[in-house]
């Protein structure tokens, strides 16, 4: 059994007639190696319809392929054409194709006719088609006299072209002396014979160069036709012209220019027919007139039109189907509408078709004894018929094989032998056309032989199929196997697909995939085998992808894309923008991995797409680009509905840019009073284009609309037209009147005019009215003019007014205003306050009290009381100096307050006065006090002199300020030892009048620190400290040095070295305790030892809770920190009463809470004494311990 048919039982189940079929076709695709004997195929002809350029020579192409060589025979018109008799006609060598030389001498139209050729050899002979050739024509149109046209306005017109019937036909299009196409709208086309249609003619298509043109594509040539002379006039002309021989009742009328329904002007009548051919494009053309122009609509009717394959042309006159098929036969209407009417056209439509393959003939190679079969099948409308050739003749008449059987549209052979072998021509024709098909019986006993070359390297990336290819050929056909690698049986198709075409797949490729592969090809006369190899490579793809983005126009977009690879191929990396090549322009840059577009346009928008590629596969990754802006302005505004307070503007939006419009903003301009100013009129939805708009009388408005959206405001539209509002009375009145005197006998009426736009008139005035409030008096007015204040005279003084101020103009007045209250000018007031008493709190605050001055006094608004004060003279001492006022204002009606920040043990004076809007009144009688003592100051300075072994001088200044009488200075004082440990401390109480002491029976070189304090009845003040120490004994010293050095001796060095290891472990673990907040061993002695007089005090004493361990405070461990001169001095105070208040003018409350403020003025006055210092608070006394 032959091997081929093994593998036809191997799926006989499927059914055995279509797999004999299928593999028929199988074999037959095998391409036979030229080196084998085989018969004719034509490869290469000419079409069967050959229109040639007369002026060039006929070439007629006939080529084919065989073993041996196939020669070449030709026919014209049907019988055998000698081509050795006619010199001007040569064949290839080696080909078949004729070369008829006419440009040297013959014509054309002599080889005009229908050619076949024949390639014949051994084996068979293969036929090409019937090849019709004639010469391409461009005939002239004929000469005629075309008379000029003269139509009426609104009528109908055809334009003829009628071009020469040429070969192809021509195209045709209508133009101008000066080459310029016509313009064509939905009034005037050209239909598809050429002809230029009018639905209506108006005045501006007078012209004398109506000229059609037939453009003959095939030599090259236009044909001109000539010009149409078209004038059209309207009714007054008409009448012009022929009304001398026309009576008035036979003039024209409107009636040529009336409106009518629609009529078609092609096709004519109610019905059409149609034929198309399958395949070609069906165009259906209505072309109607009528007055107004008509619009024309298409329906099928029991249907719908074919999506995609359906387009309008012609300004919808013309439907065109492509690819049309039989399904497309049925009825198709086409309607034309006006406003007057509509008409209908039916076109019934038939599609017929040529002849079309089912299943051609295919080339078949069979074994000897193989059996085998021709299909040829075909179909069309009518139905084709089938006929038969052998080697180019009828098979009818052809020699008898007995290895054959025909079967209609099949030939059966069966146990076939070398002479089978013979070239089979299948034709199907019908009135339409006719097919031709070669296909060759090949009878050959041939061992396997592998086409595919040896050693083949296929790459395929992973998870991916893979084809490894084993193209065959052999007769029988071979049985093909695949082996992997060196060992193992037979690949199966459980893991691959074996093709019949001997292919190899892999469905789904993995790393472990790749190795050498086997292809194995046999059959009863032998064996051939060839080897591929196969790698795996990783897919490309794309790790970071480019994102959605949404930019401003103008600004910058970057597009990122990173790829990640198989490292032994190479990607390129390509930027599509809408699937096609990025725009030429140097805004757009790449590098590896990024696209960069500058300065973007509204035209940058769209689908970028990276795309990376291999030799083996490819990935990609699109974003889409959104450019949006603020809007475009709106345009066409216009003014509608105008009435006197009211308008409605319209206007068109512009470009949202991407970006939708949420709201439009409309302002106006009242070029009368405010011209160049735009202010805001109102706001409306994004989705409205038109807007209410209320007006005011007596502006000229011009209004303009701008566009928002989420990126910001658009431009301004253009103005609108301006729009002048009728005058009216105001509205509305005046506002922020007020009455207010600037002296004592006016009144000074002030108003906030009303503007320009809100005068609603021309004549803008006021009418100023006013009254005593308490009287009976009738209403003062006056008109003035458009001012803004008017003073009335001669007015009594502080007396409430009722002021009216009410707008008018040419038209009439304003609403009737309300009335305000003001008052007529103050003067200053009369009356001292009375009975001012003084209540001293304490050495450094007091309280003043004083009965109020009759209102009437005060001649203008009460604003308070004010209080000035001084301090007179020391109740210690008689030394006069100029000395300081200072003021404290008390708001409203208050008749006491608080004077704080005086100095104790002082005498001061104060006086009070009422203040008004006009300034102050007279002041009261002087009033005295006296401050207690307080608590004195730290002495000014302290310093010690004369250290001996044994004793100290101290001197000191007395306090700077005593406040109050001395009675005596507290001295205290301690030792410190060399760990600064505190010693005993000791007190001392020395006379007031003494500024010197002298301290005896001290220890020699010992370090002491004195504290010093002034006292008075009150009590002790703030400190003053020292430190000093007493010399060394010489005799001592002498002695010492007399003594063994004992820093020489070994035993005291190793001690010494000890003692510096410990104190720096020491030192480290201070300096942790140090950082971490502790405090260090002084500090904590000095808390141990210190006066207990400036030890922390408790919350309930009233002082600080702390003592500071600032520097400043530790004693002193070599020598004195003060000045050379070994004087400490104690800065003055440097309270006042800025802590109380805030400046000039200070106040107070009701309960005498400071809320003053302190005044800078000076009054210099003789003063007896030296000033006393208020008592020093308890900072000042830390501060001033050194």
């Amino acid at each position: 059994m032959p091997l081929h048919m093994m593998l036809k039982k191997k799926h006989l189940s499927a059914g055995r007639v279509p797999l004999i079929l299928f593999l028929c076709q199988l074999i037959s695709a095998l391409d036979v190696p030229l080196d084998l004997v085989q018969p004719p195929t034509i490869t290469q002809q000419s079409p069967k319809d050959y229109i040639i350029d007369p002026r060039e020579n006929i070439v007629i192409q006939c080529e084919a392929k065989g073993k041996p060589p196939p020669s070449f025979s030709w026919t014209r018109n049907g019988t055998h054409f000698d081509i050795d008799k006619d010199p001007l006609v040569t064949m290839k060598p080696g080909s078949g194709t004729l070369v008829i030389n006419i440009m040297s001498e013959g014509k054309a139209e002599t080889y005009e006719g229908v050619y076949q050729c024949t390639a014949r050899n051994e084996r068979g002979a293969a036929i090409s088609n019937n090849i019709v050739v004639r010469p391409s024509r461009s005939p002239l149109w004929t000469k005629e006299r075309l008379e000029p046209i003269v139509l009426r306005n609104g009528q109908s017109l055809v334009l003829p072209c009628r071009p020469p019937i040429g070969l192809p036909p021509a195209i045709i299009f209508w133009m101008d002396n000066s080459f310029q196409r016509l313009p064509q709208s939905e009034r005037v086309s050209q239909g598809l014979n050429g002809d230029l249609y009018f639905s209506n003619v108006l005045p501006e298509d007078t012209r004398e160069d109506y000229i059609c043109y037939a453009r003959f594509n095939h030599t090259q040539t236009i044909q001109q036709k000539q010009p149409i002379s078209l004038k059209v006039i309207s009714v007054d002309e008409l009448n012009d012209t022929i009304a001398a021989n026309l009576s008035d009742t036979e003039l024209y009328g409107a009636k040529s220019s009336k409106e009518r329904p629609p009529t078609f002007l092609t096709p004519e009548g109610n019905e059409s027919h149609k034929e198309e051919l399958r395949g070609n494009v069906l165009s259906l053309e209505c072309i109607a007139e009528g007055l107004p122009t008509p619009i024309i609509y298409w329906i099928k009717e029991d249907g719908t039109l074919p999506v995609n394959r359906t387009f309008y042309r012609n300004f919808r006159k013309t439907l065109q189907i492509i690819r049309v098929s039989e399904a497309d036969s049925g009825n198709y209407q086409c309607i034309a509408k006006n406003t007057l009417g509509a008409v209908h056209h039916t076109i019934s439509v038939t599609v017929k078709a040529a002849p079309y393959w089912i299943v051609a003939p295919q080339n078949l190679v069979l074994s000897p004894g193989e059996n085998g079969t021709l299909i040829c099948r075909a179909n069309g409308n009518p139905k084709p018929r089938i006929s038969w050739l052998t080697n180019g003749v009828p098979i009818e008449i052809a020699l008898d094989d007995p290895s054959r059987k025909i079967d209609g549209d099949t030939i059966i052979f069966s146990n076939v032998q070398e002479s089978s072998s013979a070239v089979y021509q299948c034709n199907a024709s019908n009135k339409y056309g006719y097919l031709l098909a070669n296909a060759f019986v090949n009878v050959l006993a041939e061992p396997p032989r592998i086409l595919t070359s040896a050693n083949t390297l296929y790459q395929v990336i992973s998870n991916r199929p893979a084809l490894l290819d084993c193209a065959f050929f052999g007769s029988p056909m071979p049985t093909i196997e695949w082996f992997k690698g060196t060992k193992g049986g037979a690949l199966h198709e459980d893991i691959y697909v074996l093709h019949d075409n001997g292919t190899l797949e892999i469905p789904v490729a993995q790393k472990d995939s790749t190795g050498t592969y086997t292809c194995v090809a046999w059959n009863k006369l032998g064996m051939a085998k060839n080897e591929v190899h196969l790698e795996i490579k990783d897919p490309t793809r794309i790790i970071k992808q480019p994102e959605y983005a949404v930019v401003q126009r103008g600004s910058k977009v970057s597009f990122e894309c990173k790829v990640k690879h198989d490292h032994t191929l190479i990607p390129t990396i390509m930027w599509l923008k809408d699937n096609g090549e990025l725009p030429n322009d140097e805004r757009f840059s790449t590098d590896k991995d990024h696209l960069v577009v500058s300065d973007v346009k509204d035209d940058d928008g769209g689908t970028y797409t990276c795309t990376a590629n291999t030799t083996l596969d490819s990935a990609s990754a699109s974003a889409v680009l959104r450019v949006v802006d603020v809007p475009n302005p709106p345009f066409d505004l216009e003014l509608t509905n105008q009435l006197d307070k009211s308008v409605q503007l319209t206007w068109t939006p512009g470009d949202d840019n991407n970006s939708p419009i949420t709201k439009f903003i409309i302002e106006y301009e009242d070029a009368m009073h405010e011209a160049g100013l735009w202010r805001h009129q109102a706001e409306v939805s994004g989705t409205q284009t038109t807007a209410q708009l209320k007006l005011s009388p007596y502006v000229n408005y011009s209004f303009r609309v701008m566009a928002e959206n989420s990126i910001g405001r658009s431009m301004p539209s253009e103005a609108s037209e301006q729009y002048l509002t009728k005058a009216a009375e105001p509205d509305q009145n005046p506002t922020a009147v007020e009455g207010l005197g600037t002296e004592p006998d006016n009144l000074v009426i002030t108003w906030k005019p009303l503007n320009g736009f809100q005068s609603n008139g021309p004549g803008l005035q006021y009418k100023v009215s006013w009254r005593q409030k308490d009287g009976d008096d009738e209403w003062t007015s006056v008109v003035v003019a458009n001012v803004s204040k008017y003073i009335v005279s001669g007015t009594p003084t502080f007396v409430p007014y009722l002021i009216k101020v009410q707008a008018l103009n040419d038209v009439g007045f304003a609403p009737e205003p309300a009335a305000v209250m003001g008052h007529s000018g103050e003067d200053l007031p009369m009356v001292a306050p009375g009975n001012v008493r003084v209540n001293v709190v304490n050495s450094t605050l007091a309280e003043v009290h004083w009965d109020p001055v009759p209102p009437k006094s005060v001649r203008g608004h009460l604003q308070g009381y004010r209080i000035y004060y001084w301090k007179a003279q020391s109740s210690s001492k008689r030394n006069r100096r100029h000395i300081e006022k200072k003021i404290l204002t008390f708001q409203g009606s208050k008749t006491h307050g608080m004077l704080p920040g005086l100095q104790p043990y002082s005498h001061y004076a104060l006086n009070v006065r009422v203040v008004n809007g006009k300034g102050e009144g007279p002041a009261s009688t002087d009033r005295g006090f006296h401050t207690p003592e307080g608590v004195p100051s730290a002495p000014s300075s302290l310093k010690i002199v004369n250290p001996t072994l044994d004793s100290l001088t101290l001197e000191w200044d007395p306090p700077s300020h005593p406040n109050g009488i001395l009675t005596e200075y507290i001295l205290k004082y301690q030792p410190i030892n060399s760990t600064h440990e505190l010693g005993p401390l000791v007190d001392l109480k020395i006379p007031a009048n003494k500024t010197r002491w002298t301290l005896k029976n001290l220890n020699f070189s010992t370090r002491y620190k004195f504290y010093l304090y002034a006292q008075t009845s009150v009590g002790s003040g703030s400190q003053i400290t020292e430190e000093a120490i007493t010399t060394v004994d010489e005799g001592k010293k002498a002695m010492a040095s007399r003594q063994v050095d004992i820093a020489t001796q070994g035993w005291f060095i190793g001690l010494m070295c000890a003692v510096a290891l410990l104190i720096l472990i020491l030192l480290i673990v201070c300096f942790i305790r140090r950082n971490k907040g502790g405090k260090y061993p002084v500090k904590e002695k000095e808390d141990a030892h210190a006066d207990p007089e400036i030890q922390p005090m408790k919350e309930d004493d009233g002082t600080f809770g702390e003592y500071s361990d600032a520097e400043d405070h530790k004693p002193l461990k070599k020598g004195s920190r003060t000045p050379s001169d070994r004087t400490v001095k104690k800065e003055d105070s440097d309270d006042s009463l800025v802590d109380y208040g805030e400046g000039v003018n200070g106040q107070f409350n009701e309960d005498g809470s400071f809320i003053g403020q302190y005044s800078g003025k000076k009054e210099k006055e003789p003063a007896e004494g030296n000033e006393s210092s208020e008592a020093p608070s308890p900072v000042n006394a830390m501060n001033s311990f050194v």
